[in-house]
């Protein structure tokens, strides 16, 4: 069973309606309790990195959400901003992150000085992300896959080894890692179609 995390963040539904078609149980949970029967997490984001920070410790799940990624080591996906909130500090914001990866994360370069500058932020639409491998989370979806992009800010980790995925938005950025049992993607897969679905699908089976 997937828990998806109901915290008022996120595109929750648009989650739960893929795994629906696939076939594939899901639970979304908004308490402490709920959370903790899960045996794999999904940590749904978007808007700012503070804002998602705050939201989470509202919930009253932040703890248990750590027990079971730190200590029981459950394979948790966390998606944009909840990728982002698991890095130690965000340049976006004040708050501290879950600091479950040694991460910072930092606003794009989006200067532009031509027209034909492609760099503008937000980062919006699709783009390819490239996989470091083609095994595990990118399963199935080849050497470049097509995803949904929406964001400013991206996940700078410390170990080149961590990272699953790059993406060209007027320079390399990470979009996609992993540390041990934690996973993160920059883009929404819940708005990526097929690539998205494989994704999503993928996760299931790790």
């Amino acid at each position: 069973m997937i828990s998806i995390l109901d915290y008022g963040v996120g595109n929750v539904q648009a989650i739960s309606n893929i795994y629906k078609r696939l076939s594939i149980p899901t639970r979304r949970v908004s308490t402490a309790k709920e959370l903790a029967e899960a045996e794999k997490i999904i940590l749904p984001g978007v808007g700012s990195f503070d804002w998602a920070m705050a939201r989470l410790d509202k919930s009253g799940m932040r703890n248990v959400l750590d027990d079971l990624v730190m200590l029981k080591r459950k394979p948790v996906l966390g998606i944009c901003v909840g990728m982002q909130m698991m890095a130690k500090r965000s340049e976006e914001g004040a708050l501290k992150g879950l600091g479950w990866a040694d991460a910072e994360v930092k606003k794009l370069n989006g200067a532009c000085v031509t027209n034909s500058c492609r760099a503008s932020l937000p980062h919006m639409g699709w783009n390819d992300v490239e996989p470091c491998s083609s095994e595990g989370l990118f399963s199935d979806i080849g050497t470049t896959g097509r995803f949904y992009f929406l964001h400013s800010y991206h996940f700078v980790p410390k170990e080149q080894k961590t990272i699953l995925a790059r993406t060209d938005y007027g320079g390399d950025f990470t979009s996609s890692v992993r540390v041990d049992n934690i996973y993160g993607v920059q883009f929404h897969p819940e708005k990526s179609h097929q690539w998205g679905i494989q994704l999503l699908k993928n996760f299931a089976e790790l």
